[in-house]
């Protein structure tokens, strides 16, 4: 018997009992659609996640800290560790219990900039205005970071702020544009907002600034304003006064350009360098990573659920091929006595097994395909609407044909049952099975 005969005969048998057969492949049709979309989400997001990676440039910026110092040793020791009077340690940023944060001072700048690789250093300082004012005449609370040469910044209107300008600019959040006075996102461009900020001794100083855009929303971006180094310095020169000297070398962490021409191992190579000598360098790619690892471990959850209906199914397709086994057992008596080998009736009930997993995971997938567009339409119109280029659900087409391949072995593996027994049946006795 030929191979397309085989499989044109197990076509037909899937569908003598029909209403077995169609509740066999609903059965797989459910797993199949489950783990479509939940696989969509975590492409949909991680798409989204890997262009706003690639958007935002500054691949060759690296954000160093000094290494947290903790109040036990790795391993299984207790030991505290011993007091470095060289380090200054703060509190003032969250980790681990028992863990400090330690600080950079000027002496760790000068440090960096020799390290090979490093083109340039600066502290990573920060300014906390007090409110910004625009038109409207109304005050807000707004965050504030320096612009990070380099950094790629999707825009709704205008342009990130320069920071080779001499004037000081700065570029609002999206969700600002209005509650400041303006009639658009392009109204708002190359309009002056006032920014006021408290010295140490709680005197509020004012300071001007050209809009020069408006960003879009991110998830990954920050949610304050980018300002250019013009107005920061202005804001930290103010924020400053009453200060002492000391309280002004510290630092919570550096801004690093290396060499833009390197390889990853390069990269790899360079922050361990900086491991050695008690700095942690990470990139934005490095700090990206966490929030995939999340969404993959959700990701993850939602398709042990879509597994376990799938593996429901999988007896169900035992069940319905036991019962054709058992229903066709003078047939294949008769196929046996015609001439057809173990191996050919094996690969017959298997080839069953194949085609209930593929027409229930096609069907499955097909759906899930276009329920996502649906999620996908009323998500764009709808709560991810500031959210540009974000498509909640994304079926690559990889994706959809692991998912077909591996529910099809899935049932093929259900069906091997079914096929040995069918294939060890002695030819006579099936003949006489009443």
């Amino acid at each position: 018997m030929k191979l397309t005969d085989i499989l044109k005969t197990a076509s037909e048998n899937i569908w003598q009992s029909k209403l077995r057969t169609f509740l066999t492949i609903i059965a797989i049709f459910i797993g199949a659609f489950t783990l479509t979309l939940t696989t969509g989400i975590g492409a949909g997001i991680s798409q989204y996640i890997d262009g706003q990676v690639s958007s935002i440039g500054a691949k060759n910026v690296l954000l160093i800290s000094g290494k947290a110092q903790s109040s036990t040793t790795t391993g299984n020791s207790t030991d505290p560790q011993k007091y470095d009077p060289n380090k200054l340690t703060s509190a003032q940023r969250q980790g681990p219990p028992g863990d400090t944060v330690v600080l950079l001072t000027d002496t760790d700048i000068q440090k960096l900039k020799s390290v090979p690789g490093i083109v340039d250093v600066r502290p990573q300082q920060s300014v906390s205005p007090s409110y910004i004012l625009g038109p409207s005449g109304q005050k807000y609370i707004l965050s504030v970071s320096e612009y990070i040469d380099g950094t790629n910044v999707a825009m709704n209107s205008g342009v990130i702020p320069s920071n080779t300008a001499t004037t000081t600019q700065i570029a609002v959040p999206y969700n600002y544009s209005s509650v400041l006075g303006f009639a658009s996102y392009a109204d708002a461009v190359g309009k002056t907002v006032t920014i006021g900020i408290s010295d140490a001794n709680g005197l509020i100083s004012e300071v001007s600034a050209t809009i020069t855009g408006v960003p879009q929303k991110s998830l990954i971006g920050s949610a304050g304003a980018s300002i250019n180094t013009e107005l920061f310095n202005k804001l930290y020169a103010i924020q400053s006064v009453g200060l002492s000297a000391n309280s002004l070398n510290k630092f919570n962490g550096a801004i690093a350009h290396f060499d833009a021409s390197y390889t990853d191992a390069q990269i790899t190579d360079l922050k361990s360098r900086l491991d050695k000598d008690g700095y942690t360098g990470e990139t934005y790619a490095d700090r990206i990573a966490t929030v995939k690892q999340v969404i993959s471990a959700i990701v993850i959850v939602f398709d042990a659920f879509a597994v376990i209906a799938l593996l429901a199914a999988s007896f169900g397709v035992i069940n319905t091929l036991l019962m054709s086994v058992q229903e066709r057992t003078k047939e294949i008596g008769l196929m046996k006595a015609m001439g057809m080998g173990r191996s050919q009736i094996f690969f017959l009930f298997s080839s069953e097994a194949v085609l209930l997993g593929f027409w229930g995971s096609f069907l499955g997938v097909l759906a899930a395909m276009g329920v996502g567009q649906i999620i996908n339409r009323v998500a764009t119109h709808g709560f991810l609407k500031d959210f540009e280029g974000l498509h909640l659900l994304a079926f690559p087409i990889t994706n959809v044909l692991y998912i077909i391949i591996g529910i099809m072995f899935i049932a093929f593996l259900a069906g091997t049952l079914p096929a040995r027994r069918a294939s060890g049946l002695n030819p006579i006795d099936a003949l006489r099975y009443e």
